[in-house]
């Protein structure tokens, strides 16, 4: 029996109508499914300052194969990396702990959820070389700048009060570590509080003294911040950037020279001021426990007895210890 060719062309052609309709409808579904996994890759928004966690993660070589993207944004400062952690511009920043509690206390939704503790030496209050200042006592009646709500204003405060002064024996000048290096030079203020790379920078290049150091006296915690939405939403990148950022620093702690050089051609600081910063330093990674609340509860009281913080904290409730809880990091 013979076949109607005509026919059988018709046939042929539905055939491949229907083939086409079906691999059609694969191509839309996997460009739909890949649609759908990209949407699904989590951004975290990681505000940063330069020579800051970024190129440390770069330098140590763990800022590869992340199971999540990281949008950086570079701040000049932690202060406006604190207010856009505030306002929900950031997920993720780092800064000191007393700015962190200054931020805190105002009700913003973050936490503290990892970080570094250096020594506490690497804050210092300094003079100029032919200053008449020698001893922390010799502070009382003279004008000293550090910047309001954070390190440099509890150090002043505290060093007084050891030296048997009171806080009001001295005048506070609020000023950052910029207009603060050339206040002092210039001869406007008598002492600066300051930290490291600063101090190394200061007693190196400008034969800058030191006349104190906060040993004793401060926590100097720098603390990993993620806004409340973060740590509900972000979790896990959240968890897996800390543990990256805590092998970085023990990476670092090994390789002071080879961090100095590559961090020295990124900020085109001088070298030689940040092997002596990190060598002074010593940043090592820390897990929040009940020490490390315990030490910035401590420092928090006094903050507040001072004045620079309005109210009193249950330090406790402004950290998440679940992100570090059963880690390797020291303290």
């Amino acid at each position: 029996m013979s076949r109607n060719p005509i026919t059988s062309k018709s046939r042929i052609h539905a055939r491949l109508r229907s083939v086409r309709a079906v691999l059609f409808g694969a191509a839309v579904s996997i460009s739909v499914t890949a649609s759908a996994l990209a949407a699904d890759v989590v951004t975290l928004r990681v505000g940063d300052q330069k020579g800051g966690n970024r190129s440390l993660l770069e330098i140590a070589g763990l800022a590869k194969d992340l199971p999540y993207k990281i949008e950086w944004s570079e701040f000049p400062a932690a202060a406006p990396i604190l207010e856009a952690l505030n306002a929900g511009a950031l997920d993720v920043g780092y800064t000191g702990d007393l700015a962190f509690l200054t931020v805190y206390a105002t009700g913003a939704p973050i936490k503290a959820i990892g970080g570094t503790r250096a020594d506490a030496r690497t804050q210092a209050i300094l003079v100029r070389a032919d200053s008449p200042i020698r001893t922390a006592a010799d502070l009382r009646g003279k004008r000293l700048a550090g910047t309001r709500g954070g390190w440099g204003q509890f150090l002043i405060d505290a060093t007084l009060e050891k030296a048997g002064n009171k806080i009001e024996d001295a005048t506070f000048a609020p000023l950052g570590p910029v207009d603060a290096k050339i206040a002092l030079l210039a001869g406007s203020i008598d002492g600066w509080a300051v930290w490291e790379p600063y101090v190394s920078y200061a007693t190196l290049k400008d034969n800058a003294r030191v006349v104190a150091d906060g040993e004793g006296l401060t926590p100097t915690i720098t603390f990993f911040v993620a806004s409340d939405q973060a740590i509900a939403n972000k979790r896990a990148a959240v968890q897996d950037l800390v543990q990256r950022l805590d092998k970085a620093r023990l990476w670092s702690l090994d390789h002071l020279s080879e961090y100095a050089k590559s961090t020295a051609e990124l900020t085109k600081l001088p070298e030689d001021v940040l092997l002596a910063a990190y060598t002074a330093q010593r940043a090592s990674p820390i897990a929040i426990d009940a020490s490390v609340v315990k030490a910035v509860q401590e420092a928090s009281d006094r903050a507040t007895r001072y004045g620079i913080l309005a109210k009193t904290l249950d330090v406790s409730k402004a950290v998440d210890r679940s992100f570090t809880v059963g880690s390797s990091a020291s303290n």
